[in-house]
């Protein structure tokens, strides 16, 4: 095996022996975990103490609102800050209540879909597809290893490796590179792109910290998977980086975990969410939305039974809906105006037809 055989092999293995000590720290019991996020919490704390620094807590949903409510509860009594104007007013409600300081987005979402792209599928492929959809000399070689799977130096010379799009989203979305590689993929008629987050939320955020010389408390999961559980499971519940320093002390957490941290600290619960409750195996969950961001987004929409985010939001605001759905687009060449329906039919996710009350009301008592 030569050099750089070895060098794969080796960090492969590393990668899987981290995998595995975080795999045993997620089923610890839960009195553990919360036990170990306090610890995290302080030594987080007491590290930015040390080098003169302050700490801060982003809230958005339910997850980062039980943080908040946590770390009160041990006696770190952090600032809170939110862009809380992207939040379901219900989440907004609650932010007002427990005095949670309002960040304003850098650019509205309307600017982000008809500028930045359509956030669709997950932030892992969603830039990927933005990466073939801007093509460059500098990304020639990641755009290789998204359409083929072959990749180069940086990653270890893997022939089949999983920077590939899978094939349901190269068929949609790989259309870009055909004449090169004599595919027949299609090109999407809208832009994807993952920096969403970066323009309404994070360096909103991010500058916020700067000018106050705080490093954040957030309010994340490995369970949650994608880049944040890779993020975790590479670099712990607390990371000092050179320009990068954070504390994720429900990291190893599971979504029991968290709904049940929820009801011991009595964290109010917003409406988006219903309510939690438990099954009769002892399963807990929540009685309507399980996950929640901004109403535009659409991560993880593909994978939604229904009725889904969408379809929620035309029970709670149909004015709404009607502008998400048809209108808070236009194209530039014919001025027709469209929406996320023209993404979910594209992608395949219903949402014109009305699902019934009534099947929802079935589908909780199902449940039970």
């Amino acid at each position: 095996m030569d050099a750089e055989e070895l060098s794969r092999e080796e960090w492969k293995a590393e990668k899987k022996r981290k995998k595995g000590l975080f795999t045993a720290m997620q089923n610890q019991p839960y009195e553990m975990k919360v036990k170990r996020a306090e610890l995290r919490a302080f030594e987080f704390r007491n590290e930015m103490d040390k080098r003169g620094l302050e700490t801060h807590v982003s809230v958005g949903g339910l997850d980062s609102i039980t943080l908040l409510y946590f770390l009160r509860s041990i006696g770190i009594d952090a600032p809170a800050i939110s862009v809380s104007s992207v939040e379901d007013e219900s989440i907004q409600k609650i932010h007002k209540q427990l005095g949670i300081e309002r960040i304003k987005p850098y650019k509205s979402k309307v600017e982000v879909l008809n500028n930045v792209g359509f956030p669709v599928i997950s932030k892992k492929i969603a830039g990927r597809i933005d990466m073939l959809q801007h093509p460059t000399e500098k990304n020639t070689t990641v755009r290789h290893a998204i359409i083929t799977g072959q990749c180069g130096a940086q990653g270890h010379y893997a022939e089949n490796s999983r920077m590939k799009l899978p094939q349901k989203w190269l068929n949609l979305f790989g259309g870009m590179e055909n004449e090169k590689y004599g595919t027949r993929y299609m090109e999407a008629p809208f832009k994807v792109s993952n920096k969403c987050c970066y323009h309404i939320k994070e360096k909103p955020c991010d500058d916020w910290a700067k000018r106050n010389n705080s490093y954040p408390y957030l309010g994340m999961m490995a369970s949650e998977g994608g880049q944040r559980e890779e993020s975790l499971i590479d670099h712990g519940c607390n990371y000092y980086g050179k320009t990068v320093m954070r504390s994720v002390p429900f990291a190893p957490f599971l979504r029991q975990d968290i709904l049940q941290l929820a009801l011991d600290l009595k964290v109010p619960v917003p409406e988006i969410y219903g309510e939690i409750k438990r099954k009769s195996d002892g399963t807990l969950f929540t009685t309507l939305a399980q996950r929640t961001g901004c109403s535009m987004c659409g991560f993880g929409i593909h994978m939604e039974k229904r009725p889904h985010r969408f379809d929620r939001l035309r029970r709670s605001n149909p004015k709404e809906w009607e502008f998400w759905m048809y209108n808070c687009c236009k194209d530039k060449t014919t001025g027709e105006k469209y929406g996320w329906g023209k993404v979910l039919d594209y992608i395949g996710v219903g949402w014109k037809d009305i699902v019934q009350e009534a099947d929802l009301i079935d589908q909780i008592r199902m449940i039970f």
